[in-house]
């Protein structure tokens, strides 16, 4: 009986072993980089918290200065409105600058109600002016915002949030006596509709309640003469007073000293 002789089957698919090899640590190679890029991303995310957290515990910003997911930067084109991180921090000339920046970017986005001059934007002694006429947002003797009027006001609200400005609503008549059923004189008129204005900005989350004030001026903070039928329509209107916290006097172009908490702006701030 002959003797089996067993011989070694020679294969050519040893190449698949180290192929597996190296795909295996292609794709560990592959899962550490993707590991490294999610690090980074929540280190980025941390940083300006960190900042803003170290700056508003100095009293340098406020505490609204930055909130997880009120990243503007995100937002389209449209949306999009600098936010400015602490205005206390800015010179004067930055903050001529930003509310003339959100100037240009509500004449666009109002580029109708501003032809009808129904809306009329400005840059008075204390700030930016957003003046609302009576013809375009109210009826003769109401103080409800007409719904059409609700379009405009959303577009002031989304360029006017995110900053970290205040926010002052005039109410603001004509001089010819009004005795309603709802109003015993201009002043009741004039402080219901800055109210009412106010009250709409915050449920558009324009801005945050506790910089968000109102007040009614009735006849007597006219910018037109009560001689006219057009004076007086002038007249009637609700201002939107954008006004940094620090005193600057922006019909002048020159910086102001500045009362209370507020800081003295120098002309070394120029």
């Amino acid at each position: 009986m002959r003797a089996r002789i067993h011989r070694s089957r020679v294969t050519h698919e040893r190449w698949l072993v180290s192929y597996a090899d190296f795909i295996t640590l292609l794709f560990g190679f592959f899962v550490v980089l993707y590991a490294f890029a999610r690090a980074d991303e929540k280190k980025k995310a941390e940083i300006p918290q960190a900042i803003d957290s170290a700056f508003t515990a100095m009293g340098a910003f406020p505490d609204y200065s930055f909130k997880p997911g009120n990243d503007r930067s995100s937002r389209g084109p449209a949306e999009s409105s600098t936010v400015v991180m602490g205005a206390q921090a800015l010179t004067p000339n930055m903050v001529k600058d930003d509310l003339n920046r959100i100037r240009h970017e509500l004449e666009q986005r109002l580029a109708g109600q501003v032809a009808q001059h129904t809306v009329i934007i400005k840059m008075g002694r204390d700030g930016l002016v957003i003046s609302l006429r009576e013809a375009g947002f109210f009826n003769s003797g109401s103080a409800i915002p007409r719904s059409e009027a609700l379009l405009a006001l959303r577009k002031i609200a989304a360029s006017l949030a995110g900053t970290v400005y205040d926010l002052r609503v005039e109410g603001h008549t004509d001089n010819v006596p009004i005795h309603t059923p709802q109003f015993d004189s201009n002043w009741e008129l004039s402080t219901a509709r800055a109210n009412h204005i106010g009250r709409v900005l915050l449920e558009l989350h324009a801005i945050p309640p506790d910089r968000l004030s109102a007040a009614g001026y009735a006849e007597f903070h006219p910018v037109d003469t009560n001689s006219t039928a057009e004076g007086r329509a002038n007249n009637r209107r609700v201002d939107l007073v954008v006004t940094p916290r620090i005193a600057i006097n922006f019909a002048a172009g020159k910086p102001a000293t500045s009362n209370g908490a507020w800081r003295k702006i120098t002309e070394d701030d120029q």
